[in-house]
């Protein structure tokens, strides 16, 4: 149910999310009021919170304006939003027969267990052989233990981990558990059992070899496009689960973080998710939280202790052959950075025998047609991308333009046989909607790009070969519209010749196959 308030300034619509009832929170969105046309395009609407300020009240009413609330000036507070006024529609080069579908409303997950039961359960990769359990108890005192073995209700092994939680504004996280398991077997399947009871969960580990398969998937957040898409991704069977950035969309409010725990438990509980942080997680407020990540990095441990990392916004780990880097975009990354030195020192370390394959992940695209978000990597790409050519990275997927796009090999703007492929996938279902514009003419090294939601797929065959394709979000059954082969660096020995030269020229790049 949707209702409409009234009261809010002349030239703006509040609707509510939520069914309004008393002593329920409620999620409401702003936006202007103006007709959506097929010409135009507006960026995201606010979300924010509010509850009814009597437990008597039958309904919340509107007669006095919404501002006038003794509840809406701190509430305001943890609520930022941009208006941008309407633009023409500049897409190229894209498919006209698919009709593309406006947002769609959040999905708020509702916390249906116990408070000593183990809720939000994700696992994460956490060095060579081990594996990470994550959960929130709303119980303090319950214990942070996992249970496991590979006969479900048989548990033959135990591991203690740690726990933690944080205070934002008005809002007390629960507890927070995390605990490393292992050594596991490759390619099997482990039941296990968080806290010591509450239901069993099962994940199945990695393979030791190739072939693997990761899905990819940019600007998550929680709305039925994220129910679709997440639908769609566990329409066929995977190893691991890469997202660059944006996950809940909380954007400081913090039960939205606890909603998309529950939304993506039954997809993250049973494959590895490997994350890294986007700009809806930072959540910094000037003054009482000018450091940001309070939320991201208590909820989402990634293994950057056991990569050498000094901080959880980057880090980098092996799986099959395939070495992976996830970078921050919204931490230092200058020559004189933390993360410009750990990924310097990451990628000497680099063995290309025992992974021949290396893939970047990192959240604001450095190459991007689209107009959305338009040159926000680039300081990053002056400072980085040296290192990620000389050392011939593979694949560097990115997120946050709400679209799809792959290019082919590049270097420095131009086409470079021996850089990375460049693919932006920030289209998983946020509640931003899609951004539809793009630059016109469509620039010769951008092969293929479409803003529709959908999520990738990277099967790494074997030492030379690996399999890309794009599902777009196509009705009630994913659609391949996009797809090519890729060959390893490795592959490629006049990339080799002379890797301190980053000059790029002379270079030819054929793109049917990368």
């Amino acid at each position: 149910m949707s209702s409409s308030l009234q009261a809010y300034p002349k030239g703006f619509q509040v609707t509510s999310l939520t069914p309004l009832q008393p002593n329920f929170l409620h999620i409401f969105k702003i936006q202007p009021r103006a007709p959506r046309t097929p010409s135009s395009y507006y960026k995201p609407p606010c979300l924010f919170m509010s509850f009814p300020t009597s437990s008597n009240q039958k309904q919340l009413k509107m007669e006095n304006p919404i501002w006038k609330n003794h509840h809406f000036f701190p509430l305001l507070l943890t609520c930022t939003f941009f208006l941008f006024p309407l633009q023409p529609s500049l897409s190229a080069g894209l498919q006209d027969d698919y009709i593309r579908h406006p947002p769609r409303k959040v999905v708020v997950a509702p916390h249906l267990r116990s408070k000593s039961d183990p809720q939000q359960v994700h696992a994460s990769l956490a060095g060579k052989e081990y594996m990470r359990i994550s959960w929130v108890t709303d119980e303090k005192d319950v214990a942070s233990k996992v249970e496991y073995g590979k006969v479900s209700g048989k548990y033959e092994a135990m591991a203690v981990g740690n726990h933690t939680s944080y205070h934002y504004f008005f809002y007390s996280s629960g507890k927070i558990h995390h605990v490393k398991i292992g050594p596991l077997e490759p390619a099997t399947t482990y039941y296990y059992r968080c806290g010591g009871h509450g239901p069993e969960f099962s994940f199945k580990t990695p393979p030791q070899t190739f072939p693997i398969e990761f899905v990819v998937v940019g600007d998550l957040g929680q709305t039925e496009w994220t129910a679709s898409t997440l639908s769609h991704v566990d329409s066929k069977d995977y190893d691991v689960f890469l997202l660059p950035g944006d996950l809940s969309y909380a954007d400081t409010q913090q039960p939205l973080w606890d909603s998309f725990g529950r939304l993506v438990e039954p997809y993250a509980s049973r494959r590895p998710w490997m994350v890294t942080e986007g700009n809806h997680e930072i959540e910094t407020f000037p003054i009482i939280y000018p450091h940001g990540f309070k939320a991201y990095n208590a909820r989402w441990l990634m293994p950057y202790q056991e990569s050498g990392s000094t901080s959880n916004l980057y880090y980098s780990f092996d799986v099959a052959g395939s070495h992976i880097i996830m970078l921050g975009s919204y931490t230092d990354f200058d020559e004189d950075s933390a993360q410009y030195k750990w990924l310097e020192s990451d990628l000497r370390k680099v063995d290309r025998k025992n992974t021949p394959w290396v893939i970047a992940l990192l959240h604001a695209p450095w190459y991007n047609t689209n107009l959305a978000h338009k040159g926000e990597g680039e300081s990053m790409r002056k400072a980085m991308e040296d290192l990620l050519y000389r050392a011939r990275v593979d694949v560097v997927f990115a997120g946050h333009v709400h679209a799809y796009e792959r290019f082919t090999r590049i270097y420095n703007n131009k086409a470079d046989p021996c850089g990375p492929v460049y693919i932006t996938i920030g289209d998983g279902g946020n509640r931003e909607g899609l951004a539809l514009m793009f630059e016109n003419p469509t620039p010769e090294v951008s092969v293929y790009r479409e803003p529709s939601f959908g999520h990738g797929r990277l099967r790494v065959v074997d030492e030379s070969r690996a399999h890309w394709s794009w599902h777009r979000n196509n009705g009630s059954d994913p659609f391949v519209a996009d797809e090519v082969w890729l060959q390893s660096l490795t592959t490629t020995k006049s990339c080799w010749h002379n890797t301190a030269n980053t000059d790029g020229s002379n270079s030819k790049v054929n793109k049917d196959e990368l």
